[in-house]
This record gives structure tokens, sequence and C-alpha cells, in this order.
């Protein structure tokens, strides 16, 4: 039973030192020898099947279960990292191929995402206890990349980096009527409307993002000129100066593309501008890992910039600045890793082991996506009107000089309360 795994992992381990405790007891290494072990455990024949016929359904899922475990000082983050370095210089092994054929193929049936499914997928992740997402976001509770200006930032200021970049962007003028798509807790709407003077309307498909988004409005003194609605983008109806979109465009789905970026035209003013931040595909048009589909982002997709820049086209938008953010997803990871490791205990007094279990998983595995496997993020810059920009993007730094200037002197974004 444990025939098909071994033949899989001397096939894809070159580098480093891969040591498997089989189900038999035994000990075999992988890999050229060198550097730390890394230590894994199987501890059923049938966990070592299904791990070698679909790792990335089964890898989390033996994890989550307990079947598939690390020792030795090793943690699911190195077992994953040694494992994705490898795998990026062989193909698939033919039976997972086919998996991953059959999972393309299904892609716009599983991203079907009308009004109701939306707000449903939404629910699944954004509406666990706010306590689990204090133990390991920043204080301003922003669950998106953040922008390292310098490479040991703290993630506090990476994440005020963010939302000043993107409103620099933007290049908001005060009283100007902003949308921010998919708002989450309201920190950058809320940064927006503090910093630069705008009024803001932030939608969200959580219950418990909407709540607390307008609670933190009302505390700021600000819910005069920030207010977050609980509904879908597709039901708005107002026209807006500037639009922003930060990590919802992953939860669209490739068949509702056209949808948004025609929605978004309609909702922008003529002379408006609109910045959309997502997670990227850098090798191409593929489909959404198994385990993550199934456990983490239901109706989830990670598009490529090959299946994004065609909408925006046929849209009749103009693209007027595009960006690539490469490593700063894995170091704002790697973050929430060590956090949520830090805070681990109390996790499992809001859950149970095998919540951690998949969290740390889903953690660690996102982070190495990062790092071996090519993802990044993107911010594209479109308008209706290509007078609406300054002729060059010099003025984008000039902004963020500015804004800088303005929030340096304020105080930090107070810690969101944890239930």
């Amino acid at each position: 039973m444990y025939a098909l795994l071994d033949r899989a992992l001397k096939t894809v381990m070159e580098k480093g030192t891969l040591r498997v405790t089989g189900p038999d007891g035994k000990v075999r290494d992988y890999g050229d020898g060198t550097g730390t072990p890394v230590n894994l455990t199987i501890k059923t024949p049938l966990a070592a099947t299904k791990i070698a016929a679909d790792a990335d359904l089964y890898l989390g899922e033996c994890y989550m279960d307990g079947s598939l475990d690390v020792s030795g000082g090793t943690t699911i983050y190195d077992a994953l990292a040694l494992l994705a370095d490898n795998a990026q210089a062989h193909k698939m092994p033919k039976i997972a191929k086919a998996a991953n054929a059959v999972r393309i193929a299904l892609k716009r049936v599983d991203q079907y995402n009308p009004v109701g499914k939306a707000k449903n997928n939404v629910a699944h992740h954004y509406d666990l206890s706010g306590a689990l997402y204090d133990l390991f976001l920043d204080r301003d509770r922003q669950y998106s990349c953040a922008y390292f200006e310098t490479d040991d930032g703290s993630l506090e200021d990476a994440q005020l980096a963010k939302k000043r970049h993107l409103a620099a962007k933007l290049d908001i003028k005060p009283g100007m009527k902003v949308l921010d798509i998919g708002s989450g807790w309201g920190g950058l709407g809320l940064y927006i409307a503090e910093i630069c003077g705008a009024e803001v309307t932030g939608v969200t498909l959580s219950e418990e993002q909407f709540k607390l988004s307008n609670e933190r409005a009302k505390q700021r003194g600000v819910s005069d000129r920030a207010q977050f609605l609980l509904k879908d983008y597709r039901h708005l109806d107002t026209k807006f100066d500037r639009i922003v979109s930060v990590g919802m465009f992953e939860h669209v789905g490739v068949g509702h593309f056209k949808e948004f970026f025609t929605k978004v035209k309609t909702l922008l003013k003529d002379d408006g501008v609109a910045v959309l931040h997502s997670i990227n595909r850098s090798a191409g048009p593929d489909a959404t890992s198994a385990w993550i589909k199934k456990y983490i982002f239901p109706g989830g997709y990670i598009p490529a910039l090959s299946e994004v820049l065609p909408h925006i086209e046929k849209s009749g938008l103009y693209v007027t600045d595009i960006e690539i953010l490469r490593l700063h997803y894995a170091k704002t990871l790697r973050e929430w890793y060590l956090r949520f490791a830090d805070h681990r205990e109390r996790a499992k007094e809001l859950y149970d082991e095998r919540f951690c279990r998949m969290w740390e998983f889903y953690l660690a595995v996102s982070e190495c996506a990062f790092r071996y496997v090519g993802m990044n993020n993107f911010q594209i810059q479109f308008v209706k009107n290509q007078h609406a920009l300054p002729l060059t993007r010099n003025y984008m730094i000039a902004e963020e000089d500015r804004l800088r200037e303005i929030d340096s002197k304020l105080p930090r974004f107070k810690s969101v309360p944890a239930e």
C-alpha cells in the first residue's frame, strides 16, 4: 500500500532530506541527504494511498485527522516548504494530473456564485469568531496581503502601508464618494474616511464584518461619512468617484468576471478611478486546490492576469497601471502563521484540535504557494476616461508621502475588540 507513495517521493525529492516513518514503522529517507531532516509520520496504509493518489486534497485532510503528522521539531510548514520546493521541478503524477484536469473542467460549476450562494460562501469563512482573527491578524484586522516597505517592517506597519499605497493610487480628494467592495472589518474604508476626508460606502456579505465595521465607524466618530452595508455589490445603483476592492475578487468566480467589471463600470463616474487588488496565479489559469475549496474558501478561485485583463478590455474600461507584489503575501502569511502558533491553545479553546490543525495547514500551505509556486498579488488601476489621472504615475509617490505625513501623526488604529 505504501509503494505508490514511495515511488512518488523518490521521483519528486531531489534536494534536502525528507524522513518518512511509514505505516509499517520503517524509516525511509528521500532527497540528496543535505540539510536538517524534515520528519513526517504516516500512520495508516490508507493515508499513504490517499496522499499518493491526490496529495492536493488528502495531504491536508490526513494532517487534520492525525493520520499524517510531523515530529522531531519539524513543523507542518517545514514539511510543506520542502515538498513544494522540490515539486516545482517535476510534472504531476498521472493520477494527480487527471484529478486536476477534472477540477479545471468543473471550475465554472464550482465557482457559480449567484447572490445567495455567494453570501453562504462568505459566511463559511468570514463569520467565524472574531476572537480567532484577533489571534493572528494585526490590530486593524486586515485580512489581505500587507505591503512591506522594508524587509524588516512589522505587520502593523506593512498593513498601514498597504492602505496608504492603495489610497495614493486612487488619488482621492476630500468629499469624494468612495466604494469599497468587500470591505472586511472596515479598516481600509475607515482610513479613507479619516485620512483622505472622503465619504465611504463599504459592502460586505459577512454578518460579523458588517456589524463590527459600523461599530468601529461610530467609535471613531466618522459614521456620518463611513457606512458599511450588508449587501452584494451587484445590488448597488449609486455612482462613485472612486472604487476599490481588496481581497474580494478571489471570491467572484471565473464565470462572473464579466459581470463584475460591467457592474463596476456602471457604478463608476465618468471621471472615476478604480483599483482592484487580488491574488494572482502567475503560472496561468488552473483550478482551485481541492483542499482549499472543501475546507477554507468554497466557491473561491485565484485568477491569472490573462483571465482578468480581457474582461476589463471588453467592458470598455482602460487599464492605467498594474503593479505586481511578489513576496509581500508570503511575508504576511509568515507573520500570521507565527502569531497563530503563539496563540494555538486559545484557538483550541475556541474550536478544537482538528480546527487548529486545519488552520495551521491553511496558513502554511498558503505561504508555500507564494514562496515556491508562483502566487503573487496584482493591483490593477483602471478608468472610464483616460484623462481622469495625471499624465505620469509620479503623483502616486507624492500622494503616498503626503498621506504618510498625516497618518504618522495620528494614533494607530485601535485594536478591534475580540468577542
